[in-house]
């Protein structure tokens, strides 16, 4: 029996996206379901972008972006074509998940297809209210937001989240020929962008990372109410979402090198101990 298109979007996310998982398997049913299916339409766009290698045409790339806008636009319309947008529109019935975050993220994808390097970390906070802002204002009308400040706090953990993910894949992102880090903190620390193609190491690449990863973890500190400021049946996933990034980030922070030759993730018992921490109502950053 083929899979039902709700099954679809969970097992995408579920395969996808090992860590934010983690928290979504504690949302309410319906919630759970919606998230799922944000996710899978958010994924496909990234992955149109990830799987252009380097010096490649980019005219397919871009047109397939363009298709996918039509095809959330489409769902919107009450017509999906698609397994993740019928899950999309199931969800948009019960959830009044803006439009426009979706084609916000298109965009920062778009930015992924011809824009490389950041010169101060001002223009990469640009970039990241498309790929991760976005992300918090879908799952907010999902979650729920039960206080005005909700979005300022869930401004804050997308830019912890994403700022973690540059971190973690500073490595891999040099082999799509992307770097995300600001190009005037490198010169400040003395990393040159070859050093960073070289996996180069040493003390200006560990002053560098502790830079960045000090910035990550000031987000999720001032990111450390949002639960609280959510419905209370998405309270748990909320907080495991960001405790296991800001786990992931510190394991980044004690050997900063090991980003330049792998992505740093959390095995299965640390993620217990996340659940753990959720549980007891821990904050993503003390």
């Amino acid at each position: 029996m083929a899979p039902s298109h709700r099954q679809v979007a969970r097992r995408l996310t579920h395969r996808l996206g090992p860590n934010f998982s983690v928290g979504f398997r504690f949302l309410a049913p319906a919630k759970r379901c919606a998230v799922y299916a944000a996710y899978a339409v958010c994924r496909v766009a990234d992955d149109i972008v990830d799987e252009v290698p380097p010096g490649a045409d980019l005219e397919a790339a871009r047109s397939a972006l363009d298709a996918w806008q039509e095809e959330v636009e489409a769902a919107y319309a009450g017509r999906p074509n698609q397994a993740v947008t019928r899950a999309l529109a199931d969800a948009l019935e019960s959830f009044p998940i803006p439009k426009q975050a979706f084609f916000g993220l298109i965009e920062g994808c778009r930015w992924d297809l011809v824009k490389h390097r950041y010169r101060t970390f001002a223009e990469l906070e640009g970039y990241c209210e498309l790929v991760a802002v976005t992300i918090s204002d879908i799952s907010l009308a999902i979650f729920g937001a039960t206080r005005p400040e909700a979005s300022a706090y869930g401004r804050n953990l997308a830019l912890a989240l994403q700022l973690t993910n540059i971190c973690r894949d500073v490595g891999e992102d040099t082999g799509r020929d992307r770097v995300y880090l600001p190009l005037d903190e490198l010169e400040r620390c003395g990393v040159a962008v070859e050093d960073l193609y070289a996996r180069t190491g040493g003390a200006p690449f560990l002053a560098l990372m502790e830079l960045e990863t000090g910035r990550a973890r000031e987000y999720f500190r001032a990111a450390n109410p949002l639960p609280e400021a959510v419905e209370r049946d998405a309270r748990l996933g909320v907080r495991l979402m960001g405790i296991i990034y800001a786990r992931i980030l510190e394991r980044i922070a004690a050997r900063p090198e090991a980003v330049l030759e792998r992505r740093v993730a959390l095995g299965r018992m640390a993620r217990y101990g996340v659940v753990l921490a959720g549980l007891l109502q821990r904050p993503f950053v003390a």
